[in-house]
């Protein structure tokens, strides 16, 4: 057709092209990950009173959860710790692959939020037996999880992968 204009936003990506930027994101994350972690383990003296109340919904508590995500699972041996952990870092090889075809960098940062909160909660498994969580959202009768750092960043990351193929569809609907 002379005359189409062709959009950057609908060719392929050239391989690798957001590599960079996913594994930015990845590291990123499991630095504060872990600096969150670390920090309310060992240098906020835990002797102080759990939970501490940083608004009238929403408290920072301790649980240490030896399952997968709302607490489904729960480990109570060594063998349930070690197939979780390398549970998790398997998915984040994987991921680290998907990310090397990553087409758009929303699907690039992303899947960097899954692969750092993946290997951020492995780290909790390997050092301590189960994942440290301490945000707690809670309105009246509402509970929402106790969750981490990571949890919130995986979430994020999934939402992420979800909206870029959604998005870049628009884009291209809307160049033609």
């Amino acid at each position: 057709m002379e005359g189409a204009r062709v959009s950057e936003t609908n060719l392929p990506a050239e391989p690798g092209r957001f590599l960079r930027l996913g594994l930015t994101v990845a590291l990123l994350l499991l630095a504060a990950d872990q600096a969150s972690k670390l920090w309310l383990i060992f240098g906020t003296n835990l002797r102080l009173t759990w939970p501490w109340e940083i608004t009238p919904f929403l408290d920072f508590t301790v649980v240490w959860n030896r399952g997968i995500s709302y607490g489904l699972f729960q480990q109570e041996t060594d063998t349930g710790r070690w197939i979780l952990t390398s549970v998790k870092l398997a998915a984040a090889v994987v991921l680290f692959f998907w990310l090397k075809r990553a087409e758009t960098r929303l699907e690039a940062v992303g899947i960097g939020l899954i692969i750092g909160g993946a290997i951020g909660n492995a780290i909790d498994r390997i050092w301590h037996g189960a994942v440290f969580d301490f945000v707690h959202f809670h309105v009246g009768d509402f509970s929402w999880y106790v969750f981490n750092v990571a949890d919130a960043a995986i979430v994020i990351g999934v939402l992420a992968m979800v909206a870029s193929p959604l998005l870049t569809f628009r884009r291209g609907a809307d160049a033609s």
